[in-house]
């Protein structure tokens, strides 16, 4: 099976090439642009879609030394983002795939990250715990199958990701903020300043708002409201910031191993590509004797490769989508297709 991936979901552009498994192409077109704006601007981002999305089409296929006539699925990222720039990717992926004939899979992009691993050398065992951490979304999961998961916990507020970029702001720092905070933290002392860890009802749900919060209390008491912060001081709170993350994410993972019967641990999502988050569930997984799968830093943010991978599985789960399938008025009930609580 030759499926071919495209993933236009926020501020990167990518398509791919999946063949009998194997990964030929992967191009990511990303959006410096929105550096200057302080996050993504839709209306740029739609535009900066249907700029690039031929040209990077064709140049997957090139790559993969094959064209449109060998491929045998289009798949494509049909939500969760942001809506004009999904209707590029979702679209173009339409309207090449019945043109050409060929089956059409539109893809949830949190699925699409969920099975990421399976891209890696080394890849998760069933069941495996999975950790889902992004810009807009804080999942933690027990994929069972390709067709079952079940979900122990999400975010009630803001997404681990969402807190990264909305806290370096707050400390005056470009976007996006979570490798600028990476970099300052690796300089710090994570215990300086003690953060809050959030306690919710349900012990698996994660919630980052009130973390957001005490940093801007914490900055507004020791330097005032409108006040710049001295550089000097922000490797400390960038790293005690850091530490309360990447304790309120291992608190679930443990509480998780305890609980269930798993083979392995996987972490995927953009916020993957943390080095300290790496290496803390690294090191929980060698505790437990748990196997870890984390995608690499290219499988880690948006991507048309794992887009291109969950359409396979779908496909050979034997799951059919009609051309006329409206995504975005479904896509709830397809995203919980097999999901369970």
């Amino acid at each position: 099976m030759n499926v071919l991936g495209i993933e236009s979901s926020c501020d990167e552009t990518s398509a791919a090439v999946l063949s009998e498994g194997i990964l030929k192409s992967n191009l990511i077109a990303s959006q410096d642009f929105h550096k200057k704006y302080g996050g993504v601007v839709p209306e740029l981002s739609s535009r900066a879609h249907l700029q690039i999305i031929v040209p990077l089409v064709k140049d997957s296929l090139r790559k993969a030394q094959t064209d449109l006539r060998e491929i045998d699925v289009v798949a494509a990222t049909a939500g969760p983002g942001l809506i004009g720039a999904l209707l590029v990717g979702l679209s173009f992926a339409k309207g090449l795939a019945f043109s050409a004939h060929k089956k059409f899979v539109p893809v949830n992009h949190i699925e699409g990250h969920i099975f990421s691993g399976f891209l890696m050398e080394k890849k998760p065992e069933f069941p495996y715990l999975c950790l889902v951490i992004s810009g807009g979304h804080t999942l933690l999961l027990i994929v069972k199958s390709d067709t079952e998961i079940i979900k122990l916990g999400t975010t009630v507020d803001d997404a681990a990701g969402e807190a990264f970029d909305k806290v370096a702001k707050l400390l005056g720092l470009d976007y996006p903020g979570g490798p600028l905070i990476q970099k300052l933290a690796m300089k710090g002392n994570p215990k300086k300043i003690k953060f809050p860890v959030a306690q919710l009802k349900n012990p698996y749900d994660f919630s980052f708002s009130g973390l957001k919060t005490a940093v801007l209390r914490f900055k507004q008491k020791e330097y005032g409201v409108n006040e710049k912060i001295p550089e000097s001081d922000l490797p400390d709170i960038t790293a005690s910031f850091q530490y309360a993350v990447v304790e309120a994410l291992t608190q679930k993972v443990l509480k998780a191993l305890h609980e269930f019967n798993v083979k392995s641990i996987s972490v995927v999502g953009g916020v993957a590509a943390n080095s300290s988050i790496r290496s803390s569930i690294e090191e929980i997984g060698n505790k437990f004797g748990k196997s870890v799968v984390i995608p690499d830093l290219q499988f880690c943010g948006d991507n048309a490769a794992m887009i291109a991978y969950r359409g396979m599985q779908l496909v050979k789960a034997g799951v059919n989508f009609p051309f006329n399938y409206n995504a975005f008025p479904s896509l709830k009930k397809s995203y919980l297709r097999f999901w369970k609580t």
